[in-house]
């Protein structure tokens, strides 16, 4: 198995993402956090365009198609992360959340098989069906007609 270049975001053995079609920032965080918040920017915004990168055709055409709320309509993939007290290990939060995005697009899910209800859990189904409708027909109030 090849390494990935230190120059990659590598998603599996075959799809890497150079680095060079993610466009990150650091900004500042919001919240609490004292006077370190307000002359720090540790925040990082993270951005990914789908169109224009380097991933297969059909790596796109899921993204794209995912409906994920941090996908713009222009296809780009917006991430910020401001959870940690630095820049990089929030960079490297935002890129393991890229990744893993990139990732579950590239998993196919397997096309479900209509299969019919066999004949005994057919019959078990109604016989239970009946004894529900016996027992709830017991409840009723006794009518009198002698």
């Amino acid at each position: 198995m090849a390494k990935s270049a230190p120059d990659t975001l590598q998603i599996t053995s075959r799809v890497s993402i150079p680095f060079t079609d993610i466009v990150w920032t650091a900004i500042r965080a919001q919240g609490t956090g004292g006077q370190n918040v307000n002359k720090v920017s540790s925040a990082v915004h993270l951005r990914f365009d789908i169109r224009s990168s380097s991933l297969p055709r059909d790596y796109k055409t899921r993204l794209l198609a995912s409906g994920d709320s941090r996908i713009t309509k222009d296809g780009v993939i917006v991430i910020k992360s401001q959870s940690h007290r630095t820049q990089e290990r929030n960079l490297a939060d935002a890129l393991e959340r890229l990744k893993s995005i990139v990732h579950a697009a590239g998993q196919v899910q397997a096309k479900r098989k209509a299969t019919k209800p066999t004949r005994g859990s057919v019959q078990r189904r109604l016989a239970g069906k009946s004894r529900k409708a016996t027992v709830k027909a017991n409840r009723r109030r006794v009518s009198h007609d002698d």
